[in-house]
């Protein structure tokens, strides 16, 4: 057996913990109150333990921080927003604890429990074809819906990656195919639904059936407005908190 490394994190609220880690999936295999906290958990033969955050310090506020590899990235986001769901009655995307959505075809996701400690869940074995970005060939609107991908997909600036399409619609319209303009609605689109402006959404994808797309545009941006579909059923509520 070789060296492994634990990762130990902070809390405040040592029942919340508990309560958050086992909805998760996760086994306690330690629990101690006194003298001082220390709580254990592990799924799927990875740990990660707990302890009492230092009094002289404030509560990890999400600077605390761990990553997990797993072998099925997509499956274990389904299972914390089903896990959330049980906690709150819907995916939380706010405030602790919450988690990122994720898109398929994406590497990893960030959950931050309720002390503010994140967890970062990684597939390791990436596709040596991922895109992350700054392709230096493209230009115009092209250019900007690439940059409006890296704030979404990698930075998580939902706002950023929004007005950064609205200006380049506005610049680079006239110079645009149909099909990159109506990529750019789509993606408009699935960014106010993750910001809860739902009629707004509805507004971009209606300005999507005044485009005259060709067979091949059609189905680029036909997936990029099931990706917005997607997530907002994933963020629907779907039943009462548990007491």
């Amino acid at each position: 057996m070789g060296d492994s490394p634990v990762p130990v994190l902070w809390t405040t609220a040592p029942d919340t913990a508990l309560d958050f880690y086992r909805t998760l999936g996760y086994t306690v295999t330690h629990e101690q109150t006194t003298p001082y906290v220390y709580l254990a958990f592990e799924r799927n033969g990875c740990p990660i333990h707990i302890t009492e955050a230092p009094h002289s310090l404030p509560a990890p506020v999400e600077h605390v921080a761990a990553l997990v590899m797993v072998e099925d990235v997509a499956a274990a986001h389904r299972e914390f927003s089903t896990a959330l769901r049980t906690l709150h009655g819907r995916v939380t995307t706010e405030g602790h604890p919450r988690i990122t959505r994720f898109r398929t075809g994406q590497s990893r996701f960030s959950l931050v429990d309720p002390d503010g400690n994140e967890l970062v869940f990684i597939q390791p074995d990436i596709p040596e074809n991922v895109e992350y970005g700054g392709a230096s060939e493209l230009d115009d609107l092209a250019r900007v819906l690439d940059n409006a991908r890296i704030l979404r997909d990698f930075k998580n600036d939902d706002k950023a990656a929004a007005r950064v399409l609205e200006v380049g619609l506005g610049r680079f319209a006239l110079l645009a195919s149909p099909t990159e303009r109506g990529l750019a609605l789509a993606m408009l689109a699935e960014l106010a639904v993750a910001t809860d402006d739902l009629d707004g959404a509805q507004r971009y994808r209606a300005r999507i059936t005044e485009l005259e797309l060709d067979e091949a545009g059609r189905a680029k941006v036909d997936e990029e407005l099931r990706a917005g579909i997607a997530l907002q059923e994933w963020l629907r509520p779907v039943a009462e908190p548990r007491e």
